[in-house]
């Protein structure tokens, strides 16, 4: 693994390491506001990002590549309202999706293996963006009706580990 691919999936695998704290910081704010359903889909969502850490450094290992795991920054507690917080996930898979999208503009002329792996977290993305665009839409919709974010909070309970 040339130097230039080794920083790009250490770049990766630092956008990973982020997102998976960044949700489980938002499950915990949540959960304390007993948002369980709401608490428990950030969890999956959380480890969901930490499989694609995994998945990342495993290329990177089987490449014989160096991983540098880099300390990442604290995250916040306290993420405003459900509307607020699931709007701060919809700009982070945006974020997200931006920078594989940039990685795999490299990878295609660098390392076409590399790029099959890069677009498989690409396609992930599509479903990641619509399904957090649908619950920041749901949750516009509910107006900050409590009784409407009870039942998005219980619907969102209902998702189960892939």
């Amino acid at each position: 693994m040339n130097e230039e691919l080794q920083k790009l999936f250490n770049r990766l695998i630092e956008i990973e390491h982020v997102s998976t704290t960044l949700y489980l910081a938002m499950s915990a704010y949540l959960g304390k506001k007993n948002f369980t359903g709401m608490a428990s889909w950030l969890r999956l969502q959380s480890e969901e990002e930490r499989t694609h850490l995994l998945k990342l450094i495993d290329y990177v290992v089987d490449k014989d590549g160096t991983v540098q795991l880099s300390a990442i920054p604290a995250q916040p507690s306290d993420f405003g309202t459900p509307l607020e917080t699931f709007q701060r996930v919809l700009e982070h898979e945006q974020f997200v999706t931006n920078s594989y999208r940039q990685a795999y503009n490299y990878v295609i002329q660098a390392d076409p293996q590399a790029a099959v792996i890069i677009q498989d977290f690409l396609r992930e993305q599509i479903d990641e963006e619509a399904q957090t665009q649908t619950i920041v839409d749901r949750m516009t919709l509910a107006e900050n009706n409590p009784s409407a974010l009870l039942l998005i909070d219980q619907e969102l309970g209902q998702r189960q580990a892939v």
